[in-house]
């Protein structure tokens, strides 16, 4: 593995895109967020239509209240500047708490009611009271399940990715992707090692980090991060920053991952040369780098391909999957990225799709240039995962032939 371009200057990079519809509605979820996702669930579950006792409903009502008022508290506490573990595991599964039961409010709220008034099953307050245990049922199931799955070691997702600008002696490559790795409030350090385990099980020739290693500073997180020092491939293990990197001293990271024996690639490339043919790896910086002030830091895709053959095969990491637009633009072949985390929680996978190109797997953008969007191999936040599964991917490279 070679390296063979600096970090340049950004003055010739195609400007960033503008805020995406996501990032602009964003600015009002704080405010009636938190009021929706209590109050929904305390009416569909004590009041439309229900004649509970007075002491349940009282009881109800007030443990809604005290959520809304103690969530938004926990999160600020746990995730703000004083950084406090315990209140942010509190604020985080309370918000996936919520988050399920609102959902399931909402659906079997309308959808059950329905179908139980059209099947004549029930009526008023027997209906009422079949919707509220339906709806405390499946968010149990599902926050058991969503729990069970957020810790668990990722699954390792094999796919075959034809390029056809590969040559023969790179053919049969094997790259392995991790992303998201998001070491946060609840230990994981056993958890960082058995995943660790799962990716040198596979062999690689590639192994690449595209960002989100954790929330808070590579100092607070050192602990967990440790075992990605033990990861093995026999080219190169390559690593980019992801936008959590620039909420907690993004260049302690750079400096960690470059310690631990990753090379981070900071708008520069190097060369995978396997049997007489070469593939170029390219690294971006993640496109919030700029507005982050850290300096140095930006996404800038000239400059990471600048001295590279133009007729070499590009494989480009980039945190975000909507980096591909500018990707295609200049001919990469394959972009690989995370971020989207699948949604995590679902329905939240159709809010991810308003901001990103893509929510998971292989996807065509242009004539050349495909990306594969990675689930993750943690979680943010609430330790929950719906209908999301995380995974480590083993991507094969195939020539034309």
């Amino acid at each position: 593995m070679t390296d063979t371009s600096d970090t340049r200057s950004a003055d010739s990079e195609v400007p960033a895109a503008p805020p995406g519809l996501l990032h602009r509605l964003m600015r009002f979820i704080p405010l009636i967020a938190p009021v929706l996702l209590w109050a929904v669930p305390c009416w569909v579950l004590l009041y439309a239509g229900q004649d509970w006792p007075l002491t349940v409903a009282l009881t109800g009502t007030a443990v809604c209240v005290l959520g809304l008022v103690g969530m938004p508290l926990a999160m600020v506490r746990g995730h703000g500047k004083r950084q406090r573990d315990r209140a942010a595991i509190v604020g985080d599964v309370l918000l996936g708490g919520v988050w399920v039961l609102f959902t399931w409010s909402v659906l079997l709220g309308v959808l059950l009611r329905i179908a139980l008034t059209v099947a004549g099953i029930g009526e008023g307050q027997e209906r009422a009271r079949l919707v509220t245990w339906a709806v405390l049922g499946v968010t149990a199931v599902l926050l058991a399940w969503g729990y069970a799955e957020a810790r668990r070691v990722p699954r390792v997702r094999r796919l075959d990715v034809r390029l056809p600008r590969l040559g023969a002696g790179l053919d049969g490559t094997r790259v392995v992707l991790i992303t998201d790795t998001h070491y946060g409030p609840l230990d994981r350090v056993r958890w960082s090692e058995r995943m660790c385990a799962t990716v040198n099980a596979l062999e690689a020739d590639l192994v690449c980090h595209t960002g989100d290693i954790a929330d808070g500073t590579a100092e607070r997180r050192r602990a967990q991060a440790l075992p990605l020092g033990t990861v093995r491939a026999t080219h190169a293990r390559v690593y980019v920053t992801g936008n959590h990197e620039y909420y907690s001293e993004a260049q302690g990271w750079v400096d960690l991952m470059g310690e631990l024996g990753w090379e981070p690639l900071r708008n520069r490339h190097v060369l995978l040369e396997r049997g007489g043919d070469t593939l170029v790896v390219a690294g971006v910086d993640d496109v919030t780098a700029e507005s982050s002030g850290l300096a140095g830091h930006r996404a800038h895709l000239a400059g990471a391909l600048d001295g590279a053959d133009p007729e070499l095969p590009v494989l480009l990491l980039a945190h975000q999957p909507k980096f591909v637009d500018r990707a295609a633009a200049h001919g990469v072949d394959l972009q690989l990225s995370g971020h989207t985390h699948g949604g995590q929680i679902w329905p939240f996978h159709h809010l991810v799709r308003l901001d990103q190109p893509a929510l998971a797997g292989l996807t065509r953008h242009g004539a050349r240039t495909l990306l594969y969007t990675s689930r993750g191999a943690g979680f943010w936040g609430p330790p929950f995962r719906v209908f999301a599964p995380s995974e480590i991917t083993l991507l094969v490279l195939r020539s034309h032939t």
